[in-house]
C-alpha cells in the first residue's frame, strides 16, 4: 500500500503528459459555444444588435424615404406654414425673370421639380458639362453688359432648370462666376466657374442674350445645345449697330444738352458739344493704347474743362463757361455702374454691389483728377466766370427748351448704351417724363428738395422701365439706364470741384455731398420704382403681393 501511494507521488516524465494539458490548480474553461466554433468576419454584428435581415428593409430606398423610427403621434414639428407652400406656376405668361427670382428666393426643399422645356431624343438628356458650361457663357455677356447679379443668377437659373437640370445653384460676384449641380443626394456635386475679365456697353447684345434665354424657356420652342451655341456665337459676333462717328456725335449731343439744362444758350452748347467730343476722342485715343480706365476718364474729362476754362480767361461775358464744364461732367458720370451697384446692394449682393461701387468710385476721381487739374490752372490765371449762382435754372423760364434738352440727352445715352433702334423713342420719352417731374416738384410752389424731387423722378423712371421690360420679356436696363441721364449730379459735381480748386473746403465737400445723395437717391428709386412694379403686377405663384418673398432675410423676418 506504501509503495503504491510513493508510486503516484512520483512526478510523470514528458511522455505521459500532452503540451496543452491544462497545469494543476487552474479552473476549467467552460464549453465553448457552438456557435462561435466557427470563424467569424470583423465586420459581424457583435451579440445584441438586430438582425438586418429579421427588419423589412428596402434594399434601395430614396432619400426621401421615411425612417423607420418615424412615429406620426410623436412627430416633430412640421416646418410647412399652416396655409402651406405656395404653388409656383411656371406659366407662359410670366416672364421667365420672375419665374426665376421666385424660385431663387424659396429654399431649396420647397422648389419644385424641373420638368425640362427641351425635349432630347436621349432620355438620359444632354451632357451635364456642357449645360454648365452654356450656363456659365450666357451669364458672362450679361453680367459684362452690366446686369444685376439677381437677374444674372435668374437668367443661369433658368436655363439649367429648361434642360432638366435640378439642385443647381449659381453663384455671381463682380469678376467670377460659378455654377454647381448635384444630381442627388448621394452623388458628387459637379462645379463650373468663369471669369470676366473685360466689360462692354452694348445694350442690343445685351436684348439678344435675353432673347435667347427667353426662347430657351419657352415650351413651345425646341432649341438643342448646339443650336444654343450657335446663337450665342453669333451674339458674340454681332458688331455694334452704331458706327465710332455715330458714338462720338453722341458724346458732343448729351454734353450739349446737359449745359442747356443749367442754363446755358445756343452757343454754350456748341462749345460743349465740342469739348466733349474732343474728350470722347482722347479716351478713344488712350484705350487703344492700353491705358487703364482711370486714365482715360481723366483724359476725356480735360477738354470740356480746357475750354470753359479758356472762355473765362478770355472774359467772354456772352458765354457761361460754368454750363460748359458741367454738360461735359454729364457725359462721363457713370450712372450705369452706380445703378447697377446700388441695385445688387439693394437686392442682397453685397460683395458684387461693393465692388462695384469702388469702380464707379475710381472712375468719379478720374474724372475729379482731370477736371481738377484744369480748373487748378483756371483759378491760377484768374479765370472770372467760371463761377454760376445756382445749380440749376428754374424750369419756369424755359420749360420747352429744357424740357426737349433733356429728351435730346437721353436719345443720346441711349445711342452711347448701344441701345436696340426701337427702344430709343421709348427711353427718349421716359427721359422727358423724369425731367418734367423733377422740374414740378424741385422748381414750382411745392419747392421740394432737388434730392427728394429726384428720388420721386427717378422711381418713376423705374416704374415705366420695368412695365416696359414686362410687356416686351426684355431687360429692363436699356428703358432705364438712358433716361435718368437729365437726373445726374453734374452741377453739383462741378461746383464742388471748383470750390476745392479754389481751396474752399467746406463749400467743396458740401457740395461733393450733395452731388453723392443725389446719385443714391437715383440708384435707390429706380430700384423702388422696379419693386413697386413687382407688386402691383401679378406673381408666379401667389394672387397678392404679401405672398411674395423677399430677396434676403438676414435678420430672421
Amino acid at each position: 500500500m506504501a509503495d503504491q501511494e510513493a508510486e503516484d507521488r512520483k512526478p510523470q516524465s514528458d511522455e505521459a503528459r500532452s503540451a496543452f494539458t491544462q497545469p494543476t490548480g487552474v479552473m476549467p474553461q467552460p464549453p465553448a459555444p457552438e456557435d462561435e466554433s466557427q470563424t467569424t468576419s470583423e465586420f459581424a454584428l457583435p451579440n445584441g444588435m438586430a438582425n438586418p435581415s429579421s427588419t423589412t428593409q428596402e434594399t434601395e430606398k430614396s432619400a426621401f424615404t421615411t425612417p423607420n423610427t418615424y412615429s406620426s403621434r410623436n412627430a416633430p414639428p412640421a416646418f410647412t406654414p399652416p396655409h402651406g407652400i405656395p404653388l409656383v406656376k411656371l406659366t407662359k405668361e410670366t416672364p421667365w425673370q420672375d419665374q426665376m427670382r421666385t424660385m431663387l428666393r424659396m429654399p431649396v426643399a420647397e422648389r419644385p421639380t424641373p420638368e425640362a422645356t427641351q425635349k432630347h431624343e436621349d432620355e438620359t438628356g444632354p451632357a451635364v458639362p456642357r449645360v454648365l458650361d452654356l450656363t456659365l457663357r450666357i451669364g458672362e455677356l450679361l453680367l459684362a453688359g452690366g446686369e444685376g447679379a439677381e437677374d444674372v443668377e435668374a437668367a443661369m437659373f433658368a436655363v439649367c432648370r429648361s434642360y432638366g437640370l435640378d439642385r443647381c445653384e449659381p453663384t455671381v460676384t463682380f469678376t467670377l462666376l460659378s455654377i454647381s449641380h448635384q444630381p442627388s443626394l448621394v452623388d458628387d456635386p459637379i462645379t463650373a466657374s468663369r471669369t470676366v475679365r473685360r466689360r462692354g456697353t452694348d445694350y442690343t447684345r445685351l436684348a439678344a442674350v435675353f432673347q435667347l434665354v427667353d426662347d430657351i424657356s419657352d415650351t413651345d420652342i425646341e432649341i438643342t445645345l448646339e443650336e444654343a451655341y450657335r446663337r450665342l456665337a453669333a451674339i458674340r459676333r454681332n458688331r455694334h449697330p452704331y458706327p465710332g462717328w455715330a458714338l462720338t456725335a453722341a458724346s458732343g449731343l448729351l454734353a450739349g444738352s446737359a449745359s442747356v439744362l443749367v442754363g446755358g444758350g445756343a452757343l454754350v452748347f456748341l462749345i460743349a458739344a465740342v469739348g466733349a467730343m474732343l474728350g470722347d476722342r482722347l479716351a478713344w485715343l488712350c484705350a487703344g493704347r492700353g491705358l487703364p480706365e482711370f486714365y482715360q476718364f481723366v483724359g476725356a474729362a480735360m477738354p470740356p474743362a480746357a475750354m470753359g476754362v479758356t472762355l473765362s480767361v478770355l472774359h467772354s461775358q456772352e458765354v457761361n463757361a460754368s454750363a460748359v464744364i458741367t454738360g461735359g461732367l454729364f457725359a462721363l458720370i457713370p450712372g450705369r455702374a452706380l445703378v447697377a451697384g446700388v441695385q445688387d446692394g439693394l437686392t442682397g449682393y453685397y460683395i458684387t454691389a461693393a465692388a462695384r461701387l469702388l469702380e464707379v468710385c475710381y472712375l468719379v476721381v478720374g474724372i475729379v483728377c482731370g477736371v481738377l487739374l484744369v480748373l487748378s490752372l483756371g483759378v491760377m490765371l484768374d479765370a472770372t466766370s467760371l463761377q454760376a449762382e445756382t445749380a440749376f435754372v428754374a424750369t419756369d423760364s424755359r420749360p420747352v427748351i429744357q424740357i426737349l434738352a433733356s429728351m435730346a440727352l437721353s436719345l443720346a445715352f441711349a445711342i452711347l448704351l448701344q441701345q436696340e433702334r426701337h427702344t430709343v423713342l421709348i427711353v427718349t420719352l421716359n427721359g422727358g417724363i423724369a425731367w418734367v417731374m423733377f422740374g414740378a416738384l424741385a422748381q414750382t410752389s411745392l419747392e421740394l428738395s432737388p434730392v427728394a424731387a429726384t428720388a420721386v423722378a427717378a422711381g418713376l423712371v423705374g416704374l415705366f422701365g420695368q412695365l416696359f421690360s414686362r410687356y416686351r420679356f426684355a431687360s429692363s436696363l436699356p428703358y432705364v439706364t438712358a433716361a435718368i441721364g437729365p437726373l445726374l449730379p453734374g452741377s453739383a459735381t462741378y461746383f464742388g470741384l471748383l470750390a476745392l480748386a479754389q481751396n474752399d473746403m467746406n463749400t467743396g465737400i458740401n457740395s461733393l455731398t450733395k452731388a453723392a445723395a443725389t446719385a443714391l437717391a437715383i440708384a435707390i428709386g429706380v430700384n423702388l420704382g422696379s419693386e413697386v412694379s413687382r407688386m402691383i403686377l401679378k406673381i408666379p405663384g401667389a394672387t397678392t403681393a404679401a405672398n411674395r418673398r423677399a430677396a434676403k432675410r438676414t435678420r430672421g423676418f
